[in-house]
């Protein structure tokens, strides 16, 4: 089968290209903005499978002690010690995606608007892969850390509410601040949204009945049903992981240059054409390192979900991604 080339037929890069930044300029605030900095996207350059920052650890003893003024004794040295934080790098392929070129001629439709409303879907699909795997990293890294890990499900009510809320960010002890946001799936959220009706307090409960609106402890939500905040039971109902996330909590990082490729396919009973790209980015989880032994290179999404995967290099719970809350 004789396969053409970009020259045969090639799909128009700048019309592409926008309808790619169009839509990912539309959500980018679901990173930055919306998360209060806690899930960040960041376009920079980084070679190899991985990316490494060493750190000095901090002091937890020898560093401030009690001082006998009636003695000369010979006293211990403290000594400062190092670790990683290891990223990973996550590798995805699109498509391919084929159609006949009778296809488009049927529809009216010319190879710039095609290549516009292809880049349109692939920036969305972009924008849902970088959002589910920060979230499955998220969840996996911080469900290995009983300290900051609350659940509700055997407790009645089982679903969220404020005080359990509260309750969750006490995990953090007085560093509870420093959690500025949260993100959880639609059907918690819609519980919490009944509460405050249910509770008629000033204030919150205007806010839902005029605004629209839920209180949420003065920090903003990410409302997102990705498979990464629900948890499948069988035949029992699911549980929902709700995260409550520091500032840097995870950055999405993307590491490489994209790239997307047309033939022209002949040999066939109609021209075909195919597109297929590629691209890729790194991960990078506050308080934690990617174990480089155990998880390994291109990592796939179980890999990624898994909490033995992301071991913590934080000395203080304190320091780490945030807190996670499980609910029904």
């Amino acid at each position: 089968m004789a396969i053409g080339t970009k020259l045969d037929f090639k799909i128009y890069d700048e019309m592409f290209w926008g309808g790619v930044t169009e839509t990912l300029q539309q959500n980018t605030d679901v990173f930055n903005g919306a998360s209060a900095g806690a899930i960040r996207l960041a376009p920079r350059s980084i070679r190899g499978d991985f990316e490494r920052e060493s750190f000095i650890k901090e002091l937890t003893s020898g560093l401030l002690q009690f001082r006998d003024i009636t003695s000369v004794a010979a006293v211990t040295d403290a000594k400062l010690t190092q670790d990683e934080i290891v990223g990973v790098k996550v590798h995805r392929r699109v498509g391919p995606v084929a159609h006949t070129l009778d296809s488009f001629r049927k529809l009216g439709s010319t190879p710039e608007e095609f290549s516009f409303i292809l880049g349109q879907q692939y920036g969305r699909a972009i924008q849902g892969d970088y959002v589910d795997t920060a979230l499955t990293v998220l969840n996996a890294a911080i469900s290995g850390q009983t300290a900051v890990n609350y659940s509700i499900v055997a407790n009645t009510p089982a679903t969220l509410n404020y005080a359990d809320m509260i309750k969750a960010l006490s995990t953090f002890g007085d560093a509870q601040q420093r959690i500025v946001a949260f993100a959880m799936h639609s059907k918690p959220f819609h519980d919490l949204m009944g509460q405050a009706l249910a509770d008629k307090v000033a204030g919150v409960y205007d806010a839902v009945i005029y605004g629209g609106t839920v209180a949420t402890l003065g920090r903003p939500v990410i409302v997102t049903d990705s498979v990464a905040l629900v948890n499948l039971n069988g035949s029992l109902p699911p549980t929902y992981n709700i995260l409550g996330l520091t500032d840097g909590a995870i950055e999405v990082a993307e590491s490489e240059e994209r790239d997307i490729v047309s033939q022209l396919i002949t040999g066939l009973q109609n021209l075909v054409m195919r597109i297929q790209g590629e691209y890729a980015f790194n991960l990078r989880v506050k308080g934690f390192t990617w174990d480089v032994t155990n998880g390994g290179g291109n990592p796939n999404q179980a890999s990624l979900a898994t909490a033995t995967n992301w071991d913590r290099v934080s000395t203080s719970t304190k320091n780490l991604a945030g807190v996670r809350m499980l609910v029904k």
